[in-house]
């Protein structure tokens, strides 16, 4: 069928392979590094546990054959092997079979992952990395020319990512409206960056153009991806240009990255000056290609409701293996930020006098005169949910718990999640957090002081417990 490769798009799916291994790498090593504390055999929400009390066909993958944390670091190691061959070009080399194979280990592999990770896992780029990866099992290799079926469906992810992040703004808190979000959101993000301080200082006419043109990139340059290049080139461009404006300004771990990897693979790079014409595809590939395109047009009923939709449901999977899904981020804007302060005591009676030594994290806001650091795209799983903690303990009322008893036994994994363990030598006798309303501070503030935050107790989180008792 002529109709059904491009071949003018094969730098664009070269470039978009390339940088989608390159995320797979990045997701693969945060979930090897961290997954012990979080979700292992004794971590605060331990997969055997979730095995135990869930169904198969609710969220399948390959631990439910087998679980211990041995499996689990050898699927997340062998998820960066994968990714790092990937990325290296290894499937361009293989028959176009084995190269699809090869993008649906890592794909069923980050998917089982996903299926067991619980809360720590429950974030819009993980169902977009899946969604996306899934795709990219069928865009083929140098055999053949890139489908133009699967490139449009890559279009239709990006219209959903930037498109539901629009909708659901300006549905959402009334900031979005009056072009006034920005005022706070730098400063009550998620995870804020080393420039977020500088961004959140920016003079407020500023502001009101950043919201602007946020509008603009998820309102109307998303329908302009389906309309004829050079439009939809020039519009995928514009989003890459946010998107990058959006890493400087914060952590959001690779949804920023991935969004931009989407538009890559939008842009016409180089339509003239490619290789010579491919031969044309084998029967079997197009056959597979145009069922898969039928399967994704069917599952995406639901998430095409959803954008229409008044209760329009953000970063929801409607299938088991997250095939298609819905997206969208900050429907409401917090004004105020608060910050669970984690403190410990080597003294075995808490006295009004007792000496409290607070944990150190390691993106999170701590101590005030901390620069806030740089992790996207790596993501920190804790330090995130620590942020929805603080916002209401309802987030945290599944983990916190085990993560405190696991701090009173200075137990090593869950202190490799931490920059700085105050009790390095034993454990501590007793545990507390509280709430700090924390702020930027002003210029004058910053030197003055030196500090970037000027934080207030507002309340207690958990009073002092002891190892044993909660």
């Amino acid at each position: 069928m002529d109709w059904f490769t491009s071949d003018g798009y094969w730098l664009s799916r070269l470039v978009f392979q390339r940088a989608l291994a390159g995320v797979y790498l990045v997701a693969f090593l945060a979930a090897a590094l961290q997954f012990r504390a979080l979700i292992g055999e004794r971590g605060m929400l331990p997969v055997p546990e979730l095995l135990r009390r869930t169904r198969w066909q609710d969220a399948p993958g390959l631990f439910r054959l087998h679980y211990s944390d041995r499996a689990f670091a050898a699927v997340a190691w062998t998820g960066c092997l994968l990714s790092v061959l990937l990325a290296a070009g290894v499937d361009s080399r293989l028959p176009l079979w084995a190269a699809m194979v090869m993008w649906a280990l890592p794909w069923a592999l980050y998917l089982s992952i996903v299926q067991v990770g619980q809360v720590w896992y429950g974030f819009g780029w993980e169902s977009l990395l899946l969604e996306t990866g899934f795709l990219a099992v069928f865009l083929g290799n140098a055999d053949t020319g890139p489908p133009v079926l699967v490139l449009w469906l890559l279009r239709w992810v990006l219209f959903r990512v930037e498109f539901g992040a629009g909708m659901i703004k300006i549905r959402g808190d009334d900031c979005w409206r009056r072009l006034t979000c920005l005022d706070f959101h730098h400063e009550t993000q998620p995870m804020p960056g080393p420039l977020s301080w500088f961004f959140h200082r920016l003079p407020e006419p500023v502001h009101r153009v950043e919201v602007a043109a946020n509008h603009v990139t998820q309102l109307v340059l998303p329908v302009l991806l389906f309309v004829p290049q050079p439009v939809a080139g020039v519009a995928a461009g514009l989003m890459i240009v946010t998107q990058l404006w959006l890493v400087l300004s914060g952590n959001f771990a690779w949804l920023n990255w991935l969004t931009v990897v989407l538009a890559l693979s939008v842009v016409d790079w180089s339509p003239s000056s490619g290789p010579s014409p491919r031969p044309p595809a084998p029967l079997w590939y197009e056959v597979t290609v145009i069922a898969v395109t039928v399967l994704v047009l069917f599952l995406s009923r639901n998430p095409a409701r959803n954008l229409v939709s008044r209760r329009q449901a953000m970063n929801r999977s409607f299938d088991p293996l997250r095939l298609v899904n819905s997206y969208g981020a900050f429907g409401s804007v917090s004004r105020v930020r608060l910050e669970v302060v984690v403190e410990g005591t080597d003294e075995a009676v808490v006295r009004e006098d007792t000496v409290w030594k607070e944990y150190g994290f390691r993106g999170k806001p701590g101590e005030p005169g901390r620069l806030p650091r740089q992790f996207a795209p790596y993501h920190l799983r804790l330090d995130w949910m620590m942020w929805f903690a603080a916002l209401s303990p309802a987030y945290a009322r599944s983990w916190f718990g085990p993560f405190v008893e696991r701090l009173l036994a200075n137990d090593r994994d869950t202190l490799r999640l931490l920059r700085h363990n105050p009790f390095s030598d034993a454990p501590p006798a007793h545990i507390r957090a509280q709430v700090y309303r924390y702020r930027f501070t002003t210029w004058r503030e910053l030197r003055a002081t030196g500090h970037w935050w000027h934080r207030v107790r507002v309340r207690d989180f958990l009073r002092p417990t002891r190892a044993g008792r909660r």
